[in-house]
């Protein structure tokens, strides 16, 4: 059932990279992970009413708002890394986030066996070579690999805090919430910040009203796939 869960995480959070990338392509990257994120709120907090999660609150939720902090910058580097490399090597790089939460089990005592070690190293190895066939193509800007680098260890980070963040089912609705409350702001003070320097929110023709149900998707099945991974 574990490798269920984690399969269905890989998955899901392919389909959200994958259209949040495609997104960026004609919506600020800061305005996608804001309207993305306030819908998965709106979901979240339905949710977390309707099973009466609050009253699971404590002291573990300050790792969902860790997570959340994390989230939005992880997000932003990765969405502009789309915007300037090809996805076949941005993608794969991306996914090298895997050995945070790998590293902090260790540090916290998980002692993997020979044949999960092996499949870690294997994993990690096709993750790199995926993209190789892009990496022979057209020149790979630095600054794309360095935000891809840099949102892979934000999104280990993620991954690593949220594991910590509940112990049930309906906690994980009350710490999914909450790391999304966070993102909203923590984006939503960025944005803020960009209009005032003068950066536009918006695209040329306005909101991208024909782009909402997109932007309800990636939202969704980025906080499905941090739910799948925590359980």
């Amino acid at each position: 059932m574990t490798a269920l869960f984690a399969l269905a995480t890989s998955l899901l959070w392919g389909l959200a990279d994958f259209g949040g990338g495609l997104l960026t392509r004609r919506t600020p990257a800061l305005t996608v992970v804001v309207v993305s994120q306030s819908i998965a709120v709106l979901v979240l907090g339905t949710l977390v009413v309707a099973t009466g999660a609050w009253s699971e609150a404590g002291p573990q939720l300050w790792f969902a708002v860790g997570a959340g902090l994390v989230g939005p910058v992880a997000m932003l580097a990765f969405y502009k890394a789309l915007a300037l490399g090809p996805m076949g090597v941005v993608s794969p790089l991306g996914s090298l986030g895997v050995a945070v939460p790998v590293g902090v089990g260790l540090v916290l005592g998980e002692r993997p066996g020979l044949l999960q070690l092996a499949g870690i190293v294997v994993a990690v190895a096709g993750v790199v070579l995926a993209g190789g066939p892009q990496f022979r193509g057209a020149p790979v800007q630095r600054q794309a690999v360095l935000l891809t680098l840099l949102a892979a260890f934000g999104f280990g980070a993620v991954m690593a805090l949220i594991a910590e963040a509940s112990t049930t089912v309906t906690g994980l609705f009350l710490a999914l919430f909450v790391q999304r409350v966070t993102n909203v702001v923590a984006g939503g003070a960025a944005l803020y910040v960009s209009v005032r320097r003068g950066v536009p929110a918006l695209p040329a023709d306005g909101f991208p009203w024909g782009a909402l149900p997109a932007l309800a998707f990636v939202g969704l099945a980025d906080v499905a796939a941090n739910g799948t991974y925590a359980i």
